[in-house]
């Protein structure tokens, strides 16, 4: 599902809780949802063409230099979880993502932020928008 709206674009996915990601007790453990959080920016980014492939090849890389997350109840083995992920407009040359991921009874488990910069080739970090995520903003309208 998508939406555009107030200079924010959502899109929404679902995951499957596998064994693997759960503590003994089949609760999810607590780690396990910022890589939640990665699944629904990766499908955020192949939906709207700003995908980990698409920047690559612009020549940039886009590494993650803040992330937080807030646990409000557990999912468990077997759940299918919806994850919004949201992306929030900034001037800055960087990329904010929100995300409210929900259990299978639509209540919300975990809320969370991540923000990523631009680094080139080199290596060097980008103090300006590329001109490819500058073109992306445009034409997502933001």
């Amino acid at each position: 599902m998508l939406s555009n709206h107030n200079n924010e674009i959502s899109f929404t996915s679902e995951i499957r809780v596998r064994f693997t990601e759960t503590d003994p007790l089949g609760i999810v453990w607590h780690g396990n949802y910022i890589q939640y959080f990665e699944d629904g920016r990766e499908a955020f980014g192949r939906e709207h063409g700003i995908s980990y492939l698409e920047q690559k090849a612009n020549g940039y890389t886009s590494p993650i230099v803040s992330s937080s997350c807030e646990h409000k109840l557990p999912l468990r083995y077997g759940d299918v979880a919806t994850i919004k992920t949201t992306f929030i407009d900034s001037p800055a040359a960087k990329m904010i993502f929100r995300y409210r991921i929900f259990d299978p009874k639509g209540r919300l488990v975990c809320i969370g932020e991540t923000i990523q910069v631009f680094l080139n080739e080199k290596g060097e970090l980008s103090l300006t928008k590329p001109e490819f995520f500058a073109k992306w903003k445009e034409k997502m309208e933001l």
